[in-house]
């Protein structure tokens, strides 16, 4: 699981940052979760790695224009792009679909791909085989949701020097064994798939919090999480306007992840008052949210974070 930021300002894009959006790749999967979709993500898009082709599921957290503009844009453009795009699942607040069929009825526009809105409530939006994603309604102006996404604990690795010295035939039962599963042998013999793999692979889980004011909403989605990405508009010493604007602050979103013990938090959604040059700037936001949870840093377009994964034995050691 890899996150690239694509999108690191609130409101406004400037030289150096785009509006909300950030990507969640999937290499086993070769697929990308879209968060948030600001108007100019398809040139982010361009600048990246990413392909358009490989979204698979887009993520909208409420309906402001700078986490929603450039999500016409973008799906208009890969059915255009000539590589074979498929199905997209898009997930988000009500209004959301009228929305976009507002936008494809006035521009005449024709996606040459399926896509499906999802309108999400509090709970479990998204679940398969390897992860579920759930959402929470947070605190802003409008309807805003935040997302929680969980990989599901998978088994170990497999000993396959182990299963050939117990004599087990290569095959569809290596596969059997290897999702941890009892097969029974010819010979009758019952092994446990189990018995022969390492300790099991914990999911990673990561938290999307914008925008919103402190709030227990963003406490309990980002509870235990590898990752907590959280909105990060105002310095502290500018929490009066935060309050007004039921955004965040630096401070505010360092408590969040203090109190859900979040193992790392990652600043985003900046306000473009903090640019080089002016009397506060990120970096102070980022040494006031440090000066809580040290395990701190800062977003920036095209900032990529490797999340690592743990096995069950490493977590009993540390």
């Amino acid at each position: 699981m890899q996150i690239t930021f694509l999108g690191t300002s609130s409101g406004v894009p400037t030289r150096s940052r785009n509006v909300s959006s950030w990507a969640l790749r999937l290499p086993q999967r070769a697929e990308i979760w879209l968060f948030d979709c600001g108007e100019g993500t398809q040139h982010q898009f361009l600048r990246s790695e990413f392909k358009a082709s490989q979204i698979r599921r887009i993520f909208i957290t409420h309906m402001h224009g700078d986490h929603i503009f450039g999500l016409m844009g973008l799906l208009a453009s890969c059915g255009l792009a000539g590589n074979p795009q498929q199905k997209v699942d898009i997930y988000g607040p009500p209004k959301l679909n009228e929305y976009l069929q507002a936008c494809r009825r006035y521009s005449q526009t024709h996606f040459s791909f399926p896509i499906k809105v999802h309108t999400v409530q509090p709970g479990f939006v998204y679940d398969d085989a390897e992860f579920t994603v759930q959402c929470k309604l947070l605190e802003h102006r409008v309807p805003a949701y935040g997302y929680r996404i969980t990989e599901k604990e998978r088994p170990g690795r497999f000993d396959v020097k182990r299963a050939i010295a117990l004599g087990i035939p290569s095959g569809p039962l290596y596969g059997k064994l290897k999702r941890g599963e009892v097969v029974i042998l010819p010979d009758g013999r019952r092994i446990n798939g189990l018995e022969l793999c390492g300790p099991p692979l914990i999911g990673r889980k990561v938290a999307y919090c914008t925008d919103t004011i402190y709030c227990e909403s963003a406490i309990e989605l980002a509870q235990g999480v590898n990752v907590l990405i959280h909105e990060s508009t105002f310095a502290h010493q500018d929490a009066e306007l935060a309050y007004q604007r039921l955004h965040s602050t630096s401070t505010m979103a360092a408590q969040v992840a203090l109190t859900a013990q979040a193992k790392q938090l990652i600043l985003t959604h900046f306000s473009p008052r903090y640019a080089p040059g002016n009397s506060i700037r990120l970096e102070d936001l980022l040494k006031e949210a440090q000066a809580i949870f040290p395990s701190t840093l800062l977003a920036y377009d095209f900032f990529t974070y490797e999340i690592p994964r743990k096995q069950a034995a490493e977590l009993v050691t540390h």
